[in-house]
């Protein structure tokens, strides 16, 4: 047996150990696991844009006559072009709101917690990426296929104009892309802000409720509701609930009509100066610390 000794092995260097990776890289994984997971985060407004832009264009060629005129033009701009926006935001608030009710719940139905959990990755990370979904994710998928369906009504405007010898450049006159583009990145800025406590009560029934947690997100409201108006015969507290529903447009514009391009009707100041809007973000930050905590403690269903 040969004593020499492997010069190779005592002159190696030692493995270089692995480079931490960044804090926030975690959480861009989770998120994107979530994306991966729940397809119906892009899937369902995608189909609403695509369903809005059919029928609104199917609706155009269904008129007679006025389409080609210059007030049939300003009424399609001011009118169906103008709130083509609104079912894919109003969509992506309900995607938002059943993934935030179902986020911590299912990964307990399947059991596929316990497989989440023995990874190197903290409760508060992944609660964190789950309340990104409808803060961040859905809001800017939102606007992109607001922007795009906003463009391709107009494209198709011109195509109508020109397949009926009419010069484009009066229905274009009345388009304000720029502006509209400001303004939905606002709204959809605004509503995320006021929504943000009934995503995080969502958030928090997901992963406190051993059943049905859309149950538990619906009866209280409407015991709420029915109690003040017919119980205790006081509008107080069903004005609450639709403050919290509708307080956004109230507070974040000065009027609510066909001219969304007009950037005189935002009021940022006024908005960001309401107290219903802190309150709302203390209760949605307590909600998901809350939701952290509670699933340290959570076993599957």
């Amino acid at each position: 047996m040969s004593s020499r000794t492997d010069t190779s092995l005592v002159n190696d260097p030692q493995p270089a150990a692995p480079a931490s990776l960044p804090e926030t890289r975690p959480i861009y994984w989770s998120v994107r696991r979530e994306l991966w997971e729940n397809r119906s985060i892009y899937i369902a407004p995608l189909i609403v844009a695509g369903v809005v832009f059919l029928g609104l264009a199917i609706h155009t060629l269904s008129v007679p006559g006025p389409k080609s005129t210059l007030p049939g033009l300003q009424a399609y701009a001011a009118g169906s072009y103008n709130m083509a926006p609104a079912p894919i935001m109003l969509a992506t608030f309900l995607v938002g709101l059943f993934y935030s009710l179902d986020a911590l719940y299912g990964e307990r139905r399947d059991r596929s917690i316990l497989f989440w959990k023995s990874l190197p990755v903290s409760d508060l990370t992944t609660v964190l990426s789950k309340a990104i979904v409808p803060l961040v994710a859905l809001p800017l998928i939102a606007f992109v296929l607001s922007v795009a369906t906003k463009f391709f009504l107009a494209l198709f405007g011109i195509l109508v104009l020109l397949a009926n010898g009419k010069s484009p450049s009066a229905f274009w006159t009345q388009l304000h892309f720029p502006q509209e583009m400001v303004v939905m990145a606002y709204g959809l800025a605004v509503h995320t802000l006021w929504f943000a406590p009934i995503y995080g009560w969502a958030l928090l029934l997901s992963a406190w409720a051993r059943r049905v947690p859309f149950l538990w997100a619906v009866l209280p409201p409407a015991m709420i509701f029915v109690a003040g108006n017919h119980l205790f015969n006081s509008p107080y507290l069903a004005s609450m609930l639709k403050y919290r529903v509708t307080g956004a447009m109230e507070t974040a514009f000065t009027s609510i009509d066909g001219k969304i391009g007009d950037l005189s009707k935002l009021t940022p100041s006024r908005f960001l100066s309401t107290p219903g809007l802190w309150i709302g973000l203390i209760f949605a930050a307590v909600c998901i610390a809350a939701a952290v905590r509670l699933r340290r403690k959570r076993e599957p269903i």
